[in-house]
Parts: structure tokens; C-alpha cells; sequence
């Protein structure tokens, strides 16, 4: 997908409702039920990343960063992104955030709107993700302490299901198979992939292909 079709299609899909819950299903690691149903969270702590969307050769990528091994589900991949502090809103501690963890300086960037939230159990937060656009390949560089490496991710390879795998994974104790995206080398799961797929649902994507026994 070409940046110019992204920015005609985002737009319009944010001034329609959000296809939230039924979207992220479609990456949610089975066996099926609460996502995921490790504990109770009384109150969940806000946090914000940020979906940066910005054209390289003219195809529209993102950015995604596999995380350090100083932090919290150290070689996952995620967005730029972190709590959101008092007085914030989810697109000031979005920007704040991807400042500080991949040096992004937010000067040319246009906010599009924001994805529905998703709760993450496993570490207590709330997680709201905000889109925004960079008409130009952004300069970055990876937080010695957060982040391992910066991925630029193709949209058009997001939405090839030949892209899309079952991949067998734990949770603690707890055997999984979780609808993964596999880009090169990275295998894009759980709360990544879940906001994903409504930011790909806005773009008329109908989910990934069936698991196979």
C-alpha cells in the first residue's frame, strides 16, 4: 500500500466507529477467552504508544521496536510507547514516549486519530494507541536502555496473509498458539498484533487465515 492510498483511507475510517474488540480477536492467542486470563487487574495504569506511519520509496511503513533486554518481555516487539504521566494526554505521552525510546522528534508529524485501548493483564496497563503520520522517513535512534532495535515495517506486507503465522508460544507456564505476524526475522504477537489488526481492519483488512491442525 502506497502512503498517498493510506492517508485517503485513515482519515476517513477514524470518523466512522472503531471495529475495536471484534478486530483485535483476530490476534489474540488461543486457547480463546479473557486476554489473557493470567490475573485479575482491579485498576489498570494508563499507557500510550505511538503508530508511526511515514512512506519509504512511496510504500507506507511503520514503526515497531523489539525490546531491550533491561526491560519488561525483553525481545518482543512494540510500539514506541510507555506510561502516561499526569496531566498527559495519550498523544502527548505517545510522542513524549517515542522521543525518548527512539529519539523521534514529532516537528512534521500529523495525528490521525486514536485505536481503541487494550488491556494487558499481564502487566497491569491499559494501552492506547495513537496514530500519526511523518510525510518523510523519520531519523531515529534505538534508547541504549529500551530498545534493542527499530523496525520499519511495510504496511503492504502486514496485509499479505502469506505473512501471517500460528506459532506455538508460552505464556509463563501456559502453552499457546497465537496468530503472529512474521516480518523477516520478527514475529509480531500478542497486544502488538492485536492493535495491529484494528489499525489494518481500517484499511479493509478481513483478518488472518484459519489455524491448520
Amino acid at each position: 500500500m502506497t502512503y498517498a492510498e493510506l492517508l485517503v483511507r485513515l482519515p476517513r475510517a477514524f470518523t466512522r466507529p472503531l471495529p475495536g474488540a471484534a478486530a483485535h480477536a483476530f490476534m489474540v492467542p488461543r486457547p480463546r477467552g479473557t486476554w489473557p486470563a493470567v490475573r485479575d487487574v482491579p485498576v489498570y495504569r494508563a499507557a500510550a504508544g505511538l503508530l508511526l506511519v511515514f512512506p519509504r520509496n512511496s510504500d507506507a511503513h511503520l514503526v515497531l521496536t523489539v525490546r531491550s533486554q533491561h526491560v519488561r518481555h525483553s525481545g518482543q516487539i512494540s510500539m514506541p510507547g510507555g506510561v502516561v504521566e499526569a496531566g498527559e494526554s495519550n498523544t502527548q505521552a505517545a510522542l513524549r514516549e517515542a522521543h525518548e525510546e527512539v529519539a523521534f522528534a514529532d516537528t512534521d508529524v500529523r495525528v490521525l486519530g486514536e485505536l481503541s485501548f487494550v488491556d494487558i493483564p499481564v502487566s497491569g496497563f491499559r494501552l492506547h494507541p495513537v496514530v500519526a503520520a511523518s510525510d518523510r522517513p523519520p531519523i531515529l535512534q534505538p534508547s541504549d536502555r529500551e530498545v534493542a532495535r527499530i523496525l520499519e515495517v511495510p504496511v503492504s506486507t502486514l496485509l499479505d496473509p502469506t505473512h501471517i503465522e500460528w506459532r506455538h508460544m508460552t505464556r509463563g507456564a501456559t502453552p499457546l498458539i497465537a496468530p503472529a505476524f512474521v516480518v523477516d526475522d520478527a514475529v509480531i504477537w500478542g497486544a502488538t498484533a492485536m492493535v495491529l489488526a484494528e489499525f489494518l481492519a481500517l484499511l479493509g483488512w478481513v483478518g488472518p487465515p484459519p489455524e491448520r491442525p
